[in-house]
């Protein structure tokens, strides 16, 4: 359909909305049959969570991870269908599994059944409101790190940078007294705005080492194949182009650093032309337009969605 290079972009959790994937699933088989190949997998009906409700069983992170990869895969099957595949993926933290789907380096089967386990082991890391993270809005990643930095030696917990989300966001991530000491740092040093973000645990930050050696765990008895298209790195902003570095990749971005804007820029480097956000939400879509307002992402979550990327995809040939 057209002769761009396309680059697509995988959601991560915060993305997530009941009845996300409804009209996909209602439009397209491939999609319905994508939902009950996940609740198979996964032995109880995940899909009725994330389609019906209740609310606070999504946002369970358990639940909302392997959700969201059901859903992002749902959309990347039925773009399949319309002859659209990309030459290099990307996800956000989550999304980095679903972008590794995409690129046939893990079978669905095993990913949605490793991310519900990976989101259990994230959730019982840290108990409940010991943890925290905020965004730091308009200040730089440098001046944030150095925020962290003396936010963690005054209180003597952790806190450090969670994901780098664009020029304009970074999200820290830690112990609730040193995230909030390291807001109000931040706040001195000329940060626009500092937002709590309501998350069920500090993901991201050394606090996840429990859940980084259950990943690992679970990965070395997962078949993992050589990828067939690039995935970028969220720990490194590199792309992978091996089994193996994206078993250590996936392994390493449970305490690591999302370098979100690395990515993007390693996309860009290797010649992306076209973006496409696969999945519920457009968050992506809006990290992007701050990271370079030259470039512009499509979508795909619905019928609507896909019908004008595909429209669009068909005009840039």
């Amino acid at each position: 359909m057209t002769t761009k290079k396309i680059a697509f972009l995988f959601p991560g959790q915060g993305s997530q909305t009941v009845g996300m994937g409804r009209s996909l699933a209602e439009h397209f088989s491939v999609a319905a049959a994508t939902f009950a190949e996940s609740d198979e997998a996964l032995g109880f009906p995940l899909s009725r969570i994330f389609l019906d409700g209740p609310e606070d069983e999504l946002r369970l992170t358990e639940n909302t991870q392997p959700a969201i990869l059901t859903v992002s895969v749902a959309a990347w099957r039925v773009l399949g269908e319309h002859g659209i595949a990309p030459a290099m993926a990307a996800g956000h933290s989550l999304g980095e599994w679903s972008a590794h789907v995409a690129a046939g380096t893990l079978s669905f089967t095993d990913a949605v059944r490793a991310v519900k386990a990976r989101g259990r082991s994230m959730q019982t890391a840290v108990p409940a409101g010991e943890g925290a993270m905020a965004a730091i809005l308009a200040l730089a990643a440098e001046q944030v790190a150095e925020a962290c930095a003396e936010a963690a030696a005054e209180t003597g917990l952790v806190v450090s940078a969670a994901n780098f989300n664009s020029p304009d966001q970074t999200v820290i991530s830690g112990a609730t007294a040193a995230v909030e000491k390291a807001g109000e740092l931040a706040k001195a040093r000329g940060a626009r705005k500092v937002v709590m973000l309501p998350v069920s645990a500090p993901f991201h930050c050394a606090l996840m080492q429990p859940a980084q050696e259950d990943v690992a765990r679970v990965l070395s008895t997962i078949p993992l194949g050589e990828p067939r298209i690039p995935v970028a790195a969220n720990v490194t902003g590199t792309l992978v182009t091996t089994a193996d570095a994206a078993r250590e990749a996936l392994i390493r971005q449970v305490t690591g650093t999302v370098n979100w804007a690395g990515c993007v820029q390693a996309q860009l480097a290797a010649g992306a032309e076209v973006f496409v956000e696969v999945g519920p939400g457009k968050v992506l879509t809006g990290l992007l337009r701050q990271i370079d307002r030259s470039q512009k992402c499509l979508n795909v979550e619905d019928p609507a969605s896909l019908e004008k990327t595909l429209a669009e995809l068909t005009a840039r040939q």
